[in-house]
């Protein structure tokens, strides 16, 4: 299931089909096999911008379902099948169509890695207990696929050729699949804790942000992506840094003491 919802814990019956987050989840499900048939077709910024949509209808859902407390066991299931095809099969192929396909064995491996690990990365975060938890372990399928859509939608508005972004988009993709299964926290936006002093400070933040994005979407969706994508492994090494030191402070103390 994606990350972006938190019907992982059912609070319904097992067997109940909850009409609306299921809509939803269809219409997400749609997006991304529509992407996978623009690609086909060779329509890559319809097939990028699709997948974008499919994002948002994710996220969607789950909120709908926690807000009308619609959410259910079957509502998981479903959900994370949607997720496999929309943000882990139809990137994998995108991307290959669009410029892994020059090479050859390589081009068609690296695809099956994303899929591989897109379905991992759900299985793994499907028997979790992320209730308590702000962060997601690795970076979320959804992030992964908006990546891939919004570097080709950044290309697509610099002229940039697909097949002069040939090595880049085989290094991504690798990337992209091992930060999926690895333990690099990502923030999750699920409960933000915002206080009642700050909301109107937030929908101004929001406002703006909009605002942004619609000036250029193809190069602000595209940064917002890299920054999220960059984030995890930048607060791993931030902490890193922040124990070294700790360390070494802490023998500094421990050596003035022996000295004395």
């Amino acid at each position: 299931m994606t990350e972006t919802k938190n019907h992982t814990r059912s609070n319904g019956p097992r067997g109940t089909i909850c009409l609306l987050p299921s809509m939803l989840t269809t219409i997400s499900l749609f997006s991304g096999f529509y992407a996978i048939i623009s690609a086909i077709n060779g329509f890559f910024f319809h097939a990028a911008v699709a997948l974008i949509i499919s994002a948002v209808f994710d996220g969607l859902d789950g909120r709908v379902a926690r807000m009308t407390g619609t959410d259910s066991l079957f509502g998981k299931e479903y959900d994370s099948l949607c997720d496999l095809v929309a943000f882990g099969v139809a990137p994998a192929i995108i991307v290959y169509l669009w410029t892994l396909v020059n090479y050859g064995r390589y081009g068609w491996l690296a695809a099956f890695l994303f899929v591989a690990t897109t379905a991992l990365r759900l299985a793994r975060f499907n028997v979790q207990d992320t209730s308590s938890k702000k962060d997601f372990i690795g970076l979320p399928c959804p992030a992964a696929a908006g990546t891939i859509a919004t570097t080709i939608l950044f290309c697509t508005f610099l002229d940039i050729s697909a097949k002069s972004m040939g090595l880049v988009m085989l290094g991504l993709v690798y990337a992209l699949s091992y930060l999926m299964v690895s333990s690099v926290p990502y923030l999750s936006f699920k409960k933000p804790e915002i206080s009642r002093t700050r909301k109107f400070q937030v929908l101004v933040g929001m406002v703006l942000l909009i605002m942004v994005i619609a000036s250029e979407p193809e190069v602000t969706l595209f940064v917002i992506s890299v920054l999220y994508v960059v984030s995890g492994p930048s607060v791993v090494l931030y902490r890193l840094v922040l124990k070294s030191r700790g360390r070494e402070e802490h023998s500094e103390r421990k050596s003035s003491v022996f000295r004395h």
